[in-house]
């Protein structure tokens, strides 16, 4: 009885694997990001994601900050319709980045780390997004702002 119950469970992983079955690669998928406690989400094809309390503005700077830090080259930054676009190159990989608006106190970045033609970069992906998250920690841009506004003020 145990045997056949194996073999029906079995078939029904492969078959769902064969299909490409979306809940299970996303349920796979999430599962993998909260357990690394990154918080990064990802797509089917391997793009990494996560939403910032942050306006587009100050999360560009911070990836920006971020992408200098790790010694990545910046080869393009542009506007988009809702945000930025940023290329870069890391060695072998080609890094797309988008930075999208979703309010004007909440942006998604989207990371795809390209190695090649067919291959992507999870780990590279998500370095970025966990680094560019500590950079605006570390460095709050509205609150640096608002302490330079301040110390100028007081010392008129």
């Amino acid at each position: 009885m145990a045997t056949r119950w194996s073999v029906i469970g079995v078939m029904t992983v492969v078959l769902l694997s064969a299909q490409g079955c979306a809940a299970g690669l996303t349920l796979f998928g999430a599962g993998a990001g909260v357990s690394g406690g990154s918080g990064v989400s990802y797509t089917l094809d391997s793009i990494a994601y996560k939403t910032f309390t942050a306006p587009v503005e100050d999360l560009q700077g911070a990836t920006l900050k971020t992408l200098k830090r790790m010694d990545i080259t910046i080869k393009g930054n542009k506007a988009s319709e809702s945000g930025r676009i940023i290329v870069a190159v890391a060695g072998d990989r080609t890094i797309e980045i988008e930075l999208d608006r979703l309010t004007t106190k909440v942006s998604r970045m989207r990371v795809n780390a390209k190695q090649g033609w067919l291959l992507r970069d999870r780990a590279t992906a998500t370095e970025i997004i966990v680094q560019t998250a500590q950079t605006l920690e570390d460095h709050p841009p509205r609150a640096n702002k608002a302490m330079q506004t301040a110390a100028h003020d007081s010392s008129k």
